[in-house]
């Protein structure tokens, strides 16, 4: 999907099954990994620092849910290889003006318990060096500093790690130890069930924004009074209440606004912040007209309550029993909460 410039794509769950790793057909030198405006569990790294050895740059961003999910391959492979010469370098380029504030992401990094090294590509200085146009990305760098593969988006970890053995034998001439490492995922890193995935993800911001369903359509930059529609179509979405709907997010400026979503999807997503004044704020999830019960997600209980207390994304519905369209609602009852995107799994 386009973002605004630098182009930038977050990968569709359609596109994902069938982008497979591929090898580089002119390997070129990894760009130095300078212009970072921060460095987190590592001094800045440079070519010298990097001399040698197998590195796989990540580029990721903490509330794509798509880079979440590809975690728990990093940590591992992190326990699995460093002693056989792999480096992981997080390189956490932002999509949403959050995720450049430094102790954001530290604390997302901790969060994620991720503990090789990560790089805050706020100015995308990076991003652009490499060329990158993903979230997530994987370029795979052999041991003479070059890039061999590439791998854009989630999914097909056996595949990528299979390269990542073979360039570490080419560096060590011989095969590549595999300690017994165990995957561990928490509820958002779990893998998405692509076959039942029918919802695309969905930005708020008029930017981006499509099959929005509300009668007058976006009001851009300044505050209105939505309703929601009688019917709303599969993907369709709308809001009710008072809102302020900005380029890239969209302001509550009343208590009790909601946004609704026909969807398609075992696990549904939201990009959420409380607001400029950074206060906790609290919603209700509702799923067909009902608590969600049993198919609440990780950040809401059975009956649908949650609060906001930091920027990033949460995941509210996880659906237990069998895929189909369900209706969602989400009523914020705190004034000056920031919606970003949907997305599904």
């Amino acid at each position: 999907m386009l973002a605004s410039p630098p182009l930038r794509r977050r990968m569709a769950a359609v596109f994902l099954l069938t982008l497979a790793l591929a090898p580089v057909a002119r390997a070129e030198r990894m760009p130095a990994l300078t212009g970072a405006t921060a460095w987190f569990n590592s001094k800045p790294l440079t070519a010298a620092d990097l001399r040698g050895k197998v590195v796989l740059v990540d580029f990721w961003t903490y509330s794509c849910i798509n880079c979440i999910r590809t975690l728990p391959a990093m940590r591992a492979w992190k326990e699995r290889y460093q002693d056989a010469g792999l480096v992981i370098v997080g390189v956490h380029t932002p999509e949403f003006p959050f995720e450049a504030d430094p102790s954001k992401v530290e604390r997302a990094v901790r969060r994620f318990g991720i503990t090789y090294p990560v790089a805050l590509d706020a100015n995308h200085a990076i991003w652009s060096a490499f060329h990158n146009q993903y979230w997530p990305a994987h370029y795979l760098v052999d041991a003479t500093g070059r890039i061999r593969f590439t791998h854009f988006g989630e999914g097909k970890e056996a595949e990528e790690e299979r390269e990542i053995e073979k360039l570490l034998a080419e560096r060590n001439s011989h095969a590549a130890p595999r300690p017994n490492v165990r995957m561990s995922a928490t509820a958002t890193e779990q893998p998405a069930n692509f076959a039942d995935v029918q919802s695309p993800e969905t930005y708020i911001g008029h930017a981006r924004a499509e099959r929005f369903a509300s009668p007058g359509g976006l009001a851009v930059d300044h505050a209105r009074a939505y309703r929601a529609p009688n019917h709303l179509a599969l993907n369709e979405w709308a809001m009710s209440g008072q809102w302020r709907v900005l380029a890239q997010w969209a302001v509550l400026e009343a208590p009790h606004g909601s946004i609704l979503f026909r969807f398609h999807a075992r696990d549904l997503h939201l990009v959420l912040g409380p607001g400029t004044s950074g206060k906790p704020a609290r919603f209700r999830v509702r799923i067909d007209g009902h608590a969600p019960d049993a198919d609440h997600g990780a950040d809401i209980d059975a009956e649908g309550n949650g609060t906001i207390t930091e920027d990033r994304l949460y995941q509210l519905i996880r659906l237990r029993g069998p895929v189909r369209d369900h209706s969602f609602e989400i009523e914020f009852l705190d004034t000056g909460v920031q919606a970003f995107s949907f997305t599904f799994g």
